[in-house]
Parts: C-alpha cells; structure tokens; sequence
C-alpha cells in the first residue's frame, strides 16, 4: 500500500469520529498553549535581564584598570602601566574586536554661584565615543580637534551645588542648577589639589591660587534630567589628544594627579591610561580573556561571569516553565491512547478484512501512527496559534499594568516549530501501543467479530 493512500485514509478514519477527534485534538491544543506561553514567558524574563544589563553595561566588554592587581594568594601583584604598546598588545589577542583606551582625571568645575567640586574628565579616541552609540541631544560628540571642549552627560548637571552654602539644589528641594551648559563655557580648574590649600583660609599655609581655564561645550548627551538610563549620565566626555595637551600645558613638568609616577618620585615623560576597554566578539569568550588577564597580572574585571551565572538560572526557569506546561500535553498523550485504543476496538473487523486481502501488517502499524501523528499535528498548529495570541494578550495587558513596552512574552522562531514537532512526536508515541496491537491481531478472530 502506498503511503498516500495510507495518509488518506488516516484523515478519512479521524474524519468518521469527528466528535472524539475534535475532543482529543483540544487536549493537545492545550498542551502545546501551555508549552509554548510558559517557555515563551522564561524566554521573555532572559532577554529583558540581558538588555536591562546591556542598558548599563556591555555584555562583550572587558575593562582593565591601572593601579597593582591582587592574586589569588592575596598578594599585590607587580603594577602594570596602561600605554599605547599594552593597547597594540591586547589588539593582537585572539577574539578581541576593538581597544578603547582611556584617560580620567578629577576637575572642579564652576558656574556662577555653582560648583562641582568632583567633576571627572574621561578622554578617549574618536574610535571609541564612537563604539559608545552615545545619544546627542544638543551640539556634537568631542571632535578631534586640538582645542579641549566638553561633552556632558544628562545627569552632569545635578552634581552641582551653591559654593557658599553647600546646598544641593536638585537632592535638597529638586530644582535643577541655573546653568546653561550648552551655550555657556565652564570654568574648569585642573590643579585641584592647589585650589583647595588656596581655599583653607590660612595665610602661613595657603597657596596661590590655580589657573583656571574656560572650556567650551561641544554637546549634551540626550535623555531627562535625573533619569538613569545608563552609566554615562554623570560622565563628561572629551577627545583623548585635547585632554593630553590640556594636562601638559596646565602641569607642564609636574606630576599630574592620578599619574604613576618613578621610583625617585619624578613623573614620566608619557600619559598612561586610566583604562583600557577591551571589546570580545562573542560573550562566551569574555571569562577566558579575562582570566588570561588576571594571571598576567592585569587589574581586569567583566561582567561576565555574574551575566552567565544569571542566564543559567534564567535557563532552569524557562525550563521548570516548560515542564509544568508538559504536564498538560502529557494527559493529551493518555487521551490520544485512549483514542487509538477506542479505534481498534471498533475497527476490528476492518483491520481482520485488510490482513485477509494481504495487507502488510506493517502498513496497518503505520495507519494508525498516522492517524495518531495528524492529531498531533492539528493540535500543534493550532495550540500555535492560540499561544501568539495568549502572547499578545499578555503583553497588552503588562503593557497597561506595569508599562512594559517592550513584552514580558516572547515566542522565539524556534519555538513554534519544535512545539509542532515535538506535538507530532508525542502523537505517534502515544498511538504506538494501539498500533502494535492492531499489527499483533488474529485475522481469523478479527473478522468473526461482531
């Protein structure tokens, strides 16, 4: 018998019992729902962990930080200098996409009244603003000019405070500063350390004054004041080469503050890094790069042993979800025997008369997996479909509740396929058992029965 001639009377004998069929396709389009909408519910909790995450921090990223690193027998290990060799140095390593050195110092800053007294400068290269994707809501991110000009990040502006009366205006009654950041240049003192012995108001030890300078805005990061969508809100921003001949020029052959300096306590000649960022092709080799690190003496940490150890416990939930949704479809499985069974009962003399005629008993096996493999499949297709439309419902119903844009379930392509599959399978496992059975009976008794 050919197999299309089986698969039409398969659909031909589920269509005789349309009621029992129907009833037993529902139990697998329950099944599948609940499959599918739990799995796509761990599935949504995963990924709103890891863009939460990725909204605060690069998942690919490794940050090596100067200053002596600590070993795992607790000792400080030898310091390592951050220069533009070590950058050359880490480009060369296997699975690393892009280098991002960068150099931090502490200003103050003053407006008017106003005053930061903890203002921190990042430098970094045109490369590296760049990879930042960083938002622009006015002006321009640092271009690479010689000329030092500042990019502020949406939260810079409520650091700052009245210098006569120490009030925080924005944490005290929550009235942002008076300060035009963007049309206005910033009095920024570099020389910190002489500004505050020039303020102790001790004549036989105070100290003239520093120089300060005006440093104009090139632009201002986008997004609402006090609202922390990232950890560069409180960051200021400028191009690396202005920032070194900023330094050179204020502190000339002086030690700059944060930088290393000789065993005769004379500075070097270069500027080191304050950091370096690292950037993987892949999160899964972020731990092993680090760790290759680490044993190198490097002070260098990531993320991504904690997002691992995160995803795996997202992993287990989306699992135990599936699990509790599985306990459905395994009562569908016992109806689809209990079908099956049913069927035979009543089809034993049809299959007596098919084995008289010479019919393989193969081919009555397989009759009736089909028969159990299209419910199966009707019911996965369907439990699909119900379980995008449970999706959306949920979704609709997060977003007015709680506000979450973005959907707390998310069916991934893979899903709806391997639910259909895995529904066909379990139809063909539950209808071995009636299919062995009917294989295994007695033609003789089988046509004798009324």
């Amino acid at each position: 018998m050919k197999l299309s001639d089986l698969l039409l009377m398969s659909m031909s004998n589920l269509w005789k019992r349309k009621l029992r069929t129907v009833l037993t396709v529902l139990g697998v389009v329950i099944g599948i729902t609940s499959i599918v909408v739990m799995m796509a519910l761990g599935n949504g909790l995963k990924e709103s962990m890891l863009e939460s995450i990725s909204s605060y921090s690069s998942i690919t990223q490794i940050t090596v930080n100067s200053g002596r690193s600590w070993n795992s027998n607790g000792e400080q290990a030898e310091e390592k200098l951050l220069n533009d060799d070590l950058v050359k140095e880490f480009e060369a390593i296997e699975h690393v996409d892009a280098v991002y050195p960068r150099l931090s110092v502490s200003v103050i800053a003053k407006k008017g009244k106003y005053i930061h007294s903890y203002m921190d400068l990042c430098g970094m290269t045109q490369e590296g603003l760049a990879s930042m994707n960083i938002p622009v809501a006015q002006g321009t991110l640092p271009q690479e000019e010689e000329e030092l000009a500042l990019f502020y990040g949406n939260n810079v502006i409520i650091d700052f405070y009245v210098e006569k009366t120490g009030v925080h205006s924005y944490y005290e009654t929550g009235e942002i500063p008076d300060i035009d950041l963007m049309n206005e240049p910033m009095v920024i003192i570099f020389d910190t350390e002489a500004y505050w012995n020039s303020q102790n108001g001790n004549s036989e030890t105070a100290v003239q004054p520093p120089k300060k300078y005006l440093i104009p805005t090139s632009g201002i990061m986008e997004g609402e004041i006090g609202e922390w969508t990232s950890n560069n809100c409180s960051m200021v921003y400028c191009d690396m080469d202005a920032l070194k001949a900023q330094l050179k020029r204020v502190f000339k052959k002086k030690t700059i503050p944060g930088q290393p300096v000789r065993k005769n306590g004379k500075p070097y000649n270069e500027l080191f890094y304050s950091q370096i960022i690292i950037q993987v092709d892949a999160m899964e080799n972020v731990q092993a790069i680090t760790q290759m690190l680490q044993d190198q003496g490097y002070n260098a940490y990531s993320d991504a042993e904690w997002i691992q150890s995160e995803t795996e416990q997202m992993n287990t939930i989306q699992l135990v979800l599936g699990a509790i949704g599985a306990v459905s479809l395994l009562v569908a499985a016992i109806g689809i025997t209990n079908t099956m069974m049913m069927s035979i009962y009543e089809r034993t003399k049809e299959i007596g008369v098919m084995k008289v005629l010479g019919c393989d008993i193969r081919n009555i096996q397989v009759l009736f997996l089909l028969e159990a493999g299209f419910i199966g499949l009707i019911g996965g297709i369907i439990g699909v479909a119900f379980s995008y439309g449970l999706s959306v419902g949920i979704n609709s119903l997060m977003a007015a509740s709680m506000g979450m844009g973005s959907g707390i379930c998310r069916i991934p392509g893979w899903l709806p396929l391997l639910a259909i599959g895995f529904a066909i399978i379990i139809g063909m496992v539950a209808g071995f058992l009636p299919s062995l059975r009917a294989m295994r009976l007695s033609p003789l008794a089988a046509i004798r029965n009324e």
